[in-house]
C-alpha cells in the first residue's frame, strides 16, 4: 500500500469541506473522539475544542487526527497524524483563527468576521507523526 508525501497530506487536508476525526485522552485514559471541523495554517492543523474536548487538552495535550475516505479494498485513502495540541485562550488569536478559518472555507476578505464568537477555543496541533495509506496505488 503506497504511502502519501508530506504534499500530498497538505493538500488533501485542505480539500474544503472535510470532517476530521479528533482523538483527545479522557480522565480515564480511554480515547474521546469526535469528527470536527478543521484547518491547516502552515503545518499546524487547527481544530475548534470546547467541552469536554477542551478539558481534555489541557489535561493532556496529545492528540490523534483521522481523515479517511473511501469504502473497500479498491479505494481506502487515509491519514493519522499524532501531535500535541495547545489550547489557544487569547480573545486576539481566536479572532485572528477565526478569519483564518473563514479565508480556507473561501470567505471573501470584505466578509471576516471582525469579532470572534463567544466562547470558542481552538487547539493548535502540532504533528509528531504522520501514518497514511492509499489502496489506489497498488
Amino acid at each position: 500500500m503506497a504511502e502519501l508525501t508530506r504534499e500530498e497530506i497538505y493538500a488533501w487536508l485542505d480539500e474544503i469541506p472535510q470532517l476530521i476525526r479528533v482523538a483527545t485522552v479522557g480522565k480515564d485514559g480511554y480515547p474521546h473522539m469526535v469528527p470536527m471541523n478543521y484547518f491547516r495554517l502552515g503545518d499546524e492543523i487547527i481544530v475548534p475544542v470546547r467541552g469536554q474536548r477542551e478539558v481534555n487538552v489541557r489535561r493532556n495535550p496529545k492528540i490523534s487526527l483521522l481523515l479517511d475516505e473511501g469504502g473497500g479494498k479498491e479505494f481506502y485513502k487515509g491519514v493519522m497524524i499524532t501531535g500535541d495540541a495547545n489550547v489557544v485562550d487569547d480573545p486576539a488569536e481566536i479572532l485572528e483563527l477565526t478569519r483564518a478559518n473563514a479565508r480556507a472555507r473561501g470567505v471573501a476578505e470584505a466578509e471576516l468576521p471582525t469579532e470572534a464568537r463567544r466562547g470558542r477555543t481552538f487547539a493548535r496541533v502540532t504533528p509528531r507523526k504522520f501514518a497514511t495509506w492509499d489502496t489506489s496505488r497498488r
